[in-house]
């Protein structure tokens, strides 16, 4: 790795504060459920229903996220986002009854996909930029922000702080962070100036991605996201409810779930760079399956909460690294493009995590639900092998009989 210029240092500073923006407002928001429920009397099925609402619309804003960045740049949309999180914010904050609550909450996916797919696009060419794997420090400020948001949740319920004065203030701290943080994004001429950029520029690269690789990372996205869905949507509900926690101590199992996951990302990019994408995902899948049984067999809040703990341990590097491998595939503009429809697989997961989850849990309780991410952790085994091994650094540039999903 060569020297870091200044401008993509602070880029890298920028979009890591932004990723940890939109942790902790997504964390603000999932952990305030238990409130929310006893505000406007909600039913598990509903509130199952309007995850996948949002899960719908935040598809909709990385599809917005696309068309935004391939026109100006990856920059403008993630600070699109961050206002539309903070405006959408605000109006949860104020809703005055159930249709208006799901209304903003809508709003607010739609604002959730513009970030996540403009800062993962960032993320990349951030990376392409160092000439090494460092994607995974970007999901770390993500979960350090979400701790962050379940830790300002507890304390504001210890604190008797309202229901609408913790959102407002939440939406407040997005503002004003993201209006700093701005400026010193990559536009799109730096963006498409690293050295995977210029490589490809300069060699004629057509642009054509592998559909089966897409695919495969894909779907192993969308199911850790589905686990990291299910976690932050039902778990304080599930210590709650099914084993009789106290609302300040069902914030904690995303507050652990989320420190262990910060931990695995933090070193995540050297135990990739060490020993390949895909021995760490066998065994981060095996971690994860093994925590979160611990979590679903739980005679109590105690074990549940070391479940999620060692969960946390397990799934936190796979998302990232299903992002990194994808943008080896391409580069450019057609980069934008084909991390905003990866990113469309995270809400395919959180329709899972959230809707089939909560059906689940609404019908046989959370403990039961809460066995489906146990088989998703699973399945993410069975697709370690299309990742990189140490010893095969060039695979994914190989060329792919495949059909491509992105042709410029």
């Amino acid at each position: 790795m060569g020297p870091i210029s200044p401008v993509l240092r602070g880029a890298r500073i920028a979009n890591s504060l932004a990723f940890g923006l939109q942790g902790f407002f997504f964390a603000v928001v999932l952990t305030e459920l238990p409130q929310q429920k006893d505000r406007f009397g909600l039913s598990d099925g509903l509130i199952a229903g309007s995850v996948v609402l949002v899960s719908i619309l935040a598809g909709l804003g990385s599809v917005a996220a696309e068309q935004v960045a391939t026109r100006w740049s990856s920059r403008v949309t993630v600070r699109i986002g961050l206002l539309g999180i903070t405006v959408t914010g605000c109006a949860i904050a104020l809703a005055p009854n159930t249709p208006a609550l799901l209304i903003t909450l809508g709003l607010y996916g739609i604002a959730v996909g513009i970030v996540d797919a403009s800062t993962n696009m960032q993320g990349v060419f951030i990376q392409h930029g160092y000439g090494t794997f460092i994607l995974s420090s970007f999901y770390a400020i993500w979960s350090a922000g979400s701790i962050l948001g379940a830790l300002f949740v507890s304390a504001c319920e210890a604190m008797d702080v309202t229901l609408r004065e913790s959102l407002l203030t939440a939406a407040g701290i997005v503002l004003v962070i993201g209006l700093m943080l701005g400026p010193r994004l990559l536009g799109a001429a730096e963006a498409e100036s690293g050295p995977t950029e210029v490589a490809d520029s300069e060699s004629g690269a057509s642009g054509m991605v592998p559909l089966r690789m897409y695919l495969a990372f894909g779907i192993a996205a969308s199911l850790v996201f589905a686990i990291d869905l299910a976690v932050s949507n039902w778990s304080a509900l599930y210590l709650k409810e099914d084993l009789l926690a106290t609302s300040s101590a069902a914030a904690l199992a995303l507050a652990v779930y989320q420190c262990a996951s910060l931990a695995a990302r933090l070193s995540g990019d050297l135990w990739v760079r060490r020993l390949g994408g895909r021995r760490v995902v066998r065994i981060a899948g095996t971690i994860g399956v093994l925590g979160l049984t611990v979590a679903v067999a739980a005679p109590g809040p105690v074990v549940a909460i070391l479940g999620f703990l060692i969960g946390g341990f397990g799934t936190g590097v796979v998302a990232p690294l299903c992002f990194s491998e994808a943008g080896q595939l391409t580069s450019g503009r057609q980069l934008d493009a084909l991390i905003a429809r990866l990113n469309l697989f995270n809400y395919a997961g959180t329709l899972v995590g959230g809707g089939l989850v909560g059906a689940i849990a609404a019908g046989f309780g959370h403990r039961i639900g809460f066995a489906i991410p146990v088989l998703f952790m699973a399945l993410v085994i069975a697709l370690a092998r299309v990742f990189h091994s140490r010893s095969e650094p060039d695979e994914l540039s190989a060329p792919s009989d495949g059909r491509a999903v992105l042709d410029t």
